[in-house]
């Protein structure tokens, strides 16, 4: 088997910004919910505290540089950058990928994932009273090609990831997006001189992603993150099903565990499906750990994965492997959720309790595999 490519989705949020400052107070980063992180039960790993790199600053080039040089002691083979572009040529969060854009380093392959999601002040419950912050937009082809002249700088790039000379563009609302978007961005690709561009959607709540293919897409990936607990329900028995109610308003009743956490070990088989990813046009998501609590906190809606290791991690990735390995070279991709997403609990990067073992963890199924 030839060596597949990880891609790993790396947030940019750690730097103030004026709209950061306005919406959530003066020199709020990412690391603000995630220093004020509380245990919700005896045992809970809260706060996450990041060892080696420290609570950084995506402004300082050598912490850039730091995390590649342990990316690539992990196998990570490139960084996915969110991508903020809202409409009528509004970004957010740019300055990071700015500048690696711009200075050429860190010497390290990347792609973007277009995170075209409105941004909302979550209340992370049911009440529907979230306040919007700023609207997702399309107003049509003049913004499209504004766009599409930012992205053409990055596909020309040569650490670009490309997938059979295509430019590798990650869609994370496919939903909402126009499909005129996606044909005009294929078009203007090739008029650019590229064979094509690779699309792949985030798809999470529909199970038939043939629509997508439809709609121009190359690729889909199944988040299987979205609904946990319902994902868990389809594939065990109404008693199951039942049973895992119970025990879970127990737990939680009496040690406090909320009752949409679920146990990693437990969940594990159900973030990789043999069939539906072994498809050449499916590329599979590993995720080493996840715990959303340190931005929704209590509320009965948190996602959290518990007893979630490194070894656990490494069989995980083993498992994604196999099902890549009879896939044309191009196309042994899997997406790594997430580099550093520190308040999702959902990251590689070396923290107190475990340092580099999550790292370790990717090189190792790697190697073995």
């Amino acid at each position: 088997m030839s060596k597949p490519r990880v891609i790993a989705f790396y947030l940019p949020q750690y730097y103030p910004t004026p709209e950061n400052d306005k919406w959530w107070g003066k020199g709020f980063t990412e690391w603000t919910n995630v220093g004020k992180a509380k245990p919700l039960w005896k045992n809970h790993y809260q706060p996450r505290v990041p060892a080696d790199l420290g609570y950084y600053d995506l402004r300082i080039p050598e912490v850039r540089e730091q995390q590649v040089e342990l990316a690539r002691e992990a196998g990570v083979t490139a960084f996915c950058y969110w991508h903020y572009w809202f409409g009528n040529g509004k970004q957010l969060l740019e300055r990071v990928f700015d500048e690696v854009l711009e200075s050429g380093k860190p010497d390290f392959p990347f792609c973007l994932g277009w995170a075209n999601h409105s941004w909302y002040a979550k209340t992370w419950d049911k009440t529907g009273t979230d306040k919007l912050l700023i609207e997702q937009t399309y107003p049509g082809e003049e913004d499209a090609k504004e766009h599409f002249s930012f992205l053409l700088k990055a596909f020309k790039d040569p650490r670009y990831v490309k997938v059979n000379g295509a430019p590798f563009l990650f869609v994370f609302e496919p939903r909402y997006l126009p499909q005129q978007y996606t044909e005009w961005f294929r078009t203007w690709t090739k008029e650019a001189g590229f064979p094509d561009i690779y699309l792949v959607a985030n798809v999470v709540w529909e199970n038939d992603y043939n629509k997508y293919l439809d709609y121009g897409y190359n690729a889909i990936l199944h988040n299987r993150l979205a609904k946990p607990r319902e994902t868990y329900w389809a594939h065990v028995s109404k008693t199951e099903k039942y049973m895992d109610k119970a025990i879970r308003y127990i737990k939680e009743k009496l040690i406090g565990i909320p009752r949409n956490a679920l146990d990693y070990n437990k969940y594990l088989p159900l973030l990789i499906d043999k069939k539906e990813d072994s498809k050449i046009e499916v590329i599979p998501e590993i995720v080493p750990q996840w715990d959303h609590s340190p931005r929704s906190g209590s509320k009965r809606i948190t996602a959290i994965f518990y007893n979630s290791t490194p070894e656990l991690f490494c069989q995980h990735v083993k498992e994604a492997l196999s099902v890549i390995k009879d896939k044309p070279e191009e196309n042994q991709i899997l997406i790594l959720k997430s580099w550093n997403e520190w308040a999702e609990g959902n990251y590689m990067e070396p923290d107190l309790l475990y340092g580099k073992g999550y790292i370790r963890a990717l090189r190792k199924a790697l190697e073995d595999f």
